[in-house]
Protein backbone atom coordinates (compact mmCIF):
# COMPACT_ATOMS: atom_id res chain seq x y z
CA UNK A 1 0.00 0.00 0.00
CA UNK A 2 3.02 2.38 0.79
CA UNK A 3 4.10 2.07 -2.56
CA UNK A 4 1.12 2.74 -4.54
CA UNK A 5 0.75 5.47 -2.32
CA UNK A 6 4.27 6.72 -3.54
CA UNK A 7 3.30 5.92 -7.07
CA UNK A 8 0.46 8.33 -6.30
CA UNK A 9 2.06 11.41 -5.13
CA UNK A 10 4.35 11.45 -8.51
CA UNK A 11 1.57 11.17 -10.90
CA UNK A 12 0.65 15.24 -11.15
CA UNK A 13 4.40 15.59 -12.27
CA UNK A 14 4.10 12.53 -14.87
CA UNK A 15 1.40 14.19 -16.42
CA UNK A 16 3.05 17.31 -16.73
CA UNK A 17 6.07 16.19 -18.47
CA UNK A 18 3.98 13.64 -20.46
CA UNK A 19 1.05 15.36 -21.12
CA UNK A 20 -0.74 12.15 -20.18
CA UNK A 21 -3.74 11.72 -18.19
CA UNK A 22 -3.95 11.05 -14.62
CA UNK A 23 -5.94 7.91 -16.12
CA UNK A 24 -3.48 7.08 -18.98
CA UNK A 25 -0.95 6.66 -16.47
CA UNK A 26 -2.25 4.83 -13.96
CA UNK A 27 -2.75 2.35 -16.93
CA UNK A 28 0.80 2.74 -17.53
CA UNK A 29 1.72 1.65 -14.32
CA UNK A 30 -1.05 -0.77 -14.19
CA UNK A 31 0.86 -2.83 -17.90
CA UNK A 32 4.15 -2.20 -16.15
CA UNK A 33 3.21 -4.31 -13.56
CA UNK A 34 1.78 -7.11 -15.70
CA UNK A 35 4.47 -7.35 -17.88
CA UNK A 36 6.96 -7.17 -14.54
CA UNK A 37 4.64 -10.43 -14.24
CA UNK A 38 4.65 -12.31 -16.87
CA UNK A 39 8.53 -12.32 -17.42
CA UNK A 40 8.89 -13.49 -13.93
CA UNK A 41 6.55 -16.16 -14.68
CA UNK A 42 8.10 -16.50 -18.18
CA UNK A 43 11.68 -17.45 -16.16
CA UNK A 44 9.94 -20.18 -14.54
CA UNK A 45 8.97 -22.04 -17.64
CA UNK A 46 4.77 -20.58 -17.29
CA UNK A 47 2.51 -20.73 -19.98
CA UNK A 48 -0.84 -18.97 -21.64
CA UNK A 49 -3.76 -20.72 -19.36
CA UNK A 50 -5.25 -23.65 -21.33
CA UNK A 51 -8.50 -21.81 -22.31
CA UNK A 52 -6.38 -19.21 -24.14
CA UNK A 53 -3.87 -21.09 -25.66
CA UNK A 54 -5.45 -21.02 -29.27
CA UNK A 55 -5.19 -16.54 -28.75
CA UNK A 56 -2.72 -15.23 -31.06
CA UNK A 57 -1.09 -11.53 -31.54
CA UNK A 58 -2.92 -11.43 -35.40
CA UNK A 59 -6.10 -11.82 -33.46
CA UNK A 60 -5.59 -9.17 -30.96
CA UNK A 61 -4.61 -6.83 -33.58
CA UNK A 62 -7.60 -7.82 -35.76
CA UNK A 63 -9.73 -7.58 -32.42
CA UNK A 64 -8.42 -4.08 -31.77
CA UNK A 65 -8.94 -2.63 -35.49
CA UNK A 66 -12.27 -3.48 -35.13
CA UNK A 67 -13.00 -2.21 -32.23
CA UNK A 68 -11.42 0.92 -33.34
CA UNK A 69 -13.13 0.99 -36.72
CA UNK A 70 -16.83 0.97 -34.79
CA UNK A 71 -15.82 3.39 -31.98
CA UNK A 72 -12.72 5.17 -32.68
CA UNK A 73 -9.16 4.24 -31.58
CA UNK A 74 -9.71 6.10 -27.73
CA UNK A 75 -11.87 2.74 -27.08
CA UNK A 76 -9.21 0.59 -27.46
CA UNK A 77 -7.91 -0.94 -24.44
CA UNK A 78 -6.38 -3.91 -23.09
CA UNK A 79 -9.47 -4.98 -21.11
CA UNK A 80 -12.09 -3.63 -24.09
CA UNK A 81 -10.15 -5.91 -26.17
CA UNK A 82 -9.91 -8.79 -24.13
CA UNK A 83 -13.52 -8.66 -24.04
CA UNK A 84 -14.26 -8.46 -27.88
CA UNK A 85 -11.94 -11.68 -27.87
CA UNK A 86 -13.91 -13.61 -24.71
CA UNK A 87 -10.66 -13.86 -22.93
CA UNK A 88 -8.76 -12.52 -20.07
CA UNK A 89 -6.90 -9.63 -20.30
CA UNK A 90 -4.13 -10.88 -17.88
CA UNK A 91 -3.52 -12.91 -20.98
CA UNK A 92 -3.55 -10.24 -23.95
CA UNK A 93 -0.12 -9.69 -21.97
CA UNK A 94 1.64 -13.26 -23.38
CA UNK A 95 1.55 -11.77 -27.28
CA UNK A 96 1.16 -7.74 -27.04
CA UNK A 97 3.22 -5.81 -24.40
CA UNK A 98 1.02 -2.75 -23.79
CA UNK A 99 -1.09 -0.65 -25.38
CA UNK A 100 1.69 1.61 -26.99
CA UNK A 101 2.20 -1.21 -28.62
CA UNK A 102 -0.46 -2.68 -29.71
CA UNK A 103 -1.66 0.58 -31.37
CA UNK A 104 1.89 0.24 -33.65
CA UNK A 105 1.08 -3.07 -34.37
CA UNK A 106 -2.62 -1.85 -35.82
CA UNK A 107 -0.59 0.65 -37.58
CA UNK A 108 1.23 -1.91 -39.33
CA UNK A 109 -1.22 -4.00 -40.35
CA UNK A 110 -2.75 -0.74 -42.08
CA UNK A 111 0.22 -0.45 -43.68
CA UNK A 112 -0.09 -4.17 -45.10
CA UNK A 113 -3.24 -3.45 -46.61
CA UNK A 114 -1.69 -0.20 -48.32
CA UNK A 115 0.41 -2.32 -50.58
CA UNK A 116 2.38 -0.11 -52.32
CA UNK A 117 2.91 -1.12 -55.55
CA UNK A 118 6.10 -2.42 -56.82
CA UNK A 119 7.83 -0.39 -59.68
CA UNK A 120 6.38 -0.91 -63.07
CA UNK A 121 8.21 2.25 -64.71
CA UNK A 122 5.34 4.21 -65.29
CA UNK A 123 5.88 6.44 -62.48
CA UNK A 124 2.52 8.11 -62.72
CA UNK A 125 0.36 5.25 -62.82
CA UNK A 126 2.76 3.70 -59.99
CA UNK A 127 2.01 6.99 -57.87
CA UNK A 128 -1.49 6.78 -58.47
CA UNK A 129 -1.64 3.44 -57.91
CA UNK A 130 -0.45 3.97 -54.18
CA UNK A 131 -2.05 7.19 -53.28
CA UNK A 132 -5.56 5.28 -53.85
CA UNK A 133 -4.30 2.24 -51.81
CA UNK A 134 -3.40 4.73 -49.10
CA UNK A 135 -6.83 6.37 -49.25
CA UNK A 136 -8.75 3.38 -49.48
CA UNK A 137 -6.69 1.82 -46.27
CA UNK A 138 -7.17 5.18 -44.66
CA UNK A 139 -10.64 5.71 -44.92
CA UNK A 140 -11.62 2.11 -43.68
CA UNK A 141 -9.73 2.84 -40.84
CA UNK A 142 -10.35 6.52 -40.37
CA UNK A 143 -8.42 6.64 -36.81
CA UNK A 144 -5.24 5.60 -38.28
CA UNK A 145 -4.78 9.36 -39.62
CA UNK A 146 -5.17 10.22 -36.19
CA UNK A 147 -1.36 8.70 -35.62
CA UNK A 148 0.19 10.30 -39.17
CA UNK A 149 3.25 12.62 -38.15
CA UNK A 150 3.27 11.71 -34.85
CA UNK A 151 5.09 8.54 -34.72
CA UNK A 152 7.83 6.67 -36.07
CA UNK A 153 7.70 3.50 -38.55
CA UNK A 154 5.69 1.30 -37.15
CA UNK A 155 7.56 -1.86 -38.90
CA UNK A 156 8.68 -3.95 -41.99
CA UNK A 157 4.97 -3.28 -43.54
CA UNK A 158 5.41 0.86 -43.38
CA UNK A 159 9.67 0.60 -44.44
CA UNK A 160 8.36 -1.61 -47.73
CA UNK A 161 5.93 1.10 -48.80
CA UNK A 162 8.54 3.80 -48.37
CA UNK A 163 11.16 2.22 -50.06
CA UNK A 164 8.89 0.74 -53.03
CA UNK A 165 7.74 4.63 -53.09
CA UNK A 166 11.17 5.68 -53.64
CA UNK A 167 12.18 2.95 -55.71
CA UNK A 168 9.20 4.68 -58.43
CA UNK A 169 11.41 7.56 -59.27
CA UNK A 170 14.10 5.05 -60.16
CA UNK A 171 15.82 6.04 -63.68
CA UNK A 172 14.26 9.08 -63.34
CA UNK A 173 17.93 10.13 -62.90
CA UNK A 174 16.77 12.56 -59.63
CA UNK A 175 19.51 12.32 -56.22
CA UNK A 176 17.90 11.05 -53.67
CA UNK A 177 17.12 15.19 -52.15
CA UNK A 178 14.72 15.68 -54.78
CA UNK A 179 13.45 11.76 -54.92
CA UNK A 180 12.32 12.55 -51.12
CA UNK A 181 11.08 15.97 -51.72
CA UNK A 182 8.49 14.58 -54.45
CA UNK A 183 7.38 11.24 -52.32
CA UNK A 184 7.15 13.62 -49.34
CA UNK A 185 4.92 16.03 -51.57
CA UNK A 186 2.85 13.40 -52.69
CA UNK A 187 2.21 11.88 -49.32
CA UNK A 188 1.07 15.83 -47.91
CA UNK A 189 -1.72 15.70 -50.64
CA UNK A 190 -3.30 12.49 -50.21
CA UNK A 191 -3.04 12.89 -46.35
CA UNK A 192 -4.72 15.66 -46.80
CA UNK A 193 -7.12 15.06 -48.61
CA UNK A 194 -8.20 11.74 -47.10
CA UNK A 195 -8.61 13.58 -43.94
CA UNK A 196 -10.63 16.38 -45.18
CA UNK A 197 -13.06 13.59 -46.75
CA UNK A 198 -12.87 11.77 -42.49
CA UNK A 199 -13.89 15.13 -41.40
CA UNK A 200 -16.62 15.63 -43.79
CA UNK A 201 -17.46 12.26 -43.18
CA UNK A 202 -17.80 12.29 -39.18
CA UNK A 203 -19.33 15.98 -40.03
CA UNK A 204 -22.66 14.49 -41.84
CA UNK A 205 -23.15 11.97 -39.02
CA UNK A 206 -22.98 14.93 -36.35
CA UNK A 207 -25.30 16.32 -38.45
CA UNK A 208 -27.68 13.94 -38.66
CA UNK A 209 -27.82 13.18 -35.22
CA UNK A 210 -28.61 16.85 -34.77
CA UNK A 211 -31.48 17.21 -37.01
CA UNK A 212 -32.51 13.61 -36.67
CA UNK A 213 -36.00 14.85 -35.05
CA UNK A 214 -36.67 17.52 -37.82
CA UNK A 215 -38.79 16.79 -40.79
CA UNK A 216 -37.91 17.30 -44.56
CA UNK A 217 -39.66 20.15 -44.90
CA UNK A 218 -38.22 22.24 -41.94
CA UNK A 219 -34.68 21.21 -43.27
CA UNK A 220 -35.19 22.62 -46.13
CA UNK A 221 -36.81 25.69 -45.15
CA UNK A 222 -33.41 26.24 -42.58
CA UNK A 223 -31.54 25.97 -46.09
CA UNK A 224 -33.72 28.42 -47.67
CA UNK A 225 -33.53 30.50 -45.25
CA UNK A 226 -29.38 30.58 -45.12
CA UNK A 227 -29.38 30.77 -48.81
CA UNK A 228 -31.84 33.92 -48.12
CA UNK A 229 -29.55 35.60 -45.85
CA UNK A 230 -26.25 35.17 -47.62
CA UNK A 231 -28.18 36.85 -51.04
CA UNK A 232 -29.57 39.55 -49.06
CA UNK A 233 -26.14 40.35 -47.41
CA UNK A 234 -24.67 41.50 -50.53
CA UNK A 235 -21.17 40.31 -49.33
CA UNK A 236 -20.62 36.94 -50.58
CA UNK A 237 -21.26 37.43 -54.60
CA UNK A 238 -18.96 34.06 -55.35
CA UNK A 239 -20.84 31.95 -53.18
CA UNK A 240 -23.98 33.42 -54.44
CA UNK A 241 -22.76 32.24 -58.02
CA UNK A 242 -21.99 28.42 -55.96
CA UNK A 243 -25.65 28.65 -55.08
CA UNK A 244 -26.97 29.57 -58.73
CA UNK A 245 -25.01 26.58 -60.08
CA UNK A 246 -26.99 24.24 -57.44
CA UNK A 247 -22.70 22.85 -56.85
CA UNK A 248 -22.01 21.66 -53.39
CA UNK A 249 -18.37 21.17 -53.04
CA UNK A 250 -18.95 18.62 -50.34
CA UNK A 251 -21.05 16.36 -51.89
CA UNK A 252 -20.59 12.81 -50.73
CA UNK A 253 -21.33 11.74 -54.32
CA UNK A 254 -18.22 13.27 -55.83
CA UNK A 255 -15.58 12.56 -53.28
CA UNK A 256 -13.76 10.10 -55.41
CA UNK A 257 -13.83 13.00 -58.45
CA UNK A 258 -12.42 15.20 -56.09
CA UNK A 259 -9.90 12.99 -55.07
CA UNK A 260 -8.76 12.09 -58.48
CA UNK A 261 -8.91 15.39 -59.59
CA UNK A 262 -6.38 16.70 -56.49
CA UNK A 263 -4.34 14.21 -57.57
CA UNK A 264 -4.75 14.54 -61.39
CA UNK A 265 -2.98 17.99 -60.35
CA UNK A 266 -0.25 16.85 -58.01
CA UNK A 267 0.88 14.36 -60.94
CA UNK A 268 1.19 17.16 -63.88
CA UNK A 269 3.10 19.30 -61.03
CA UNK A 270 5.40 16.70 -60.62
CA UNK A 271 6.08 16.07 -64.47
CA UNK A 272 6.95 19.62 -64.92
CA UNK A 273 9.45 19.49 -62.14
CA UNK A 274 10.40 16.12 -63.52
CA UNK A 275 10.92 18.28 -67.15
CA UNK A 276 12.86 21.19 -64.75
CA UNK A 277 15.00 18.95 -63.01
Amino acid sequence: MAEERDEDLWLPFRAFRTGLTRHELRELDRERRIRSNIERRREHGARTRPKDRSLTQADIVAAAMRVADAEGVDAVSMRRVARELHAGAMSLYWHVESKEDLQDLMLEQVEAEVQAPEPTGDWRADLRVFAHNVRTAMLRHPWAMDFVGLRPPSGPNDARNADRLFAIFDGLGLDMAITIRLATTLGIYVNGAVQNEIREIRGEREMAQATAEMTPGELEALRGEFERRVRESGHYPHIVKLMDARIDPDDPATRGDRFEFGLGVMLDGIAAQLKRD
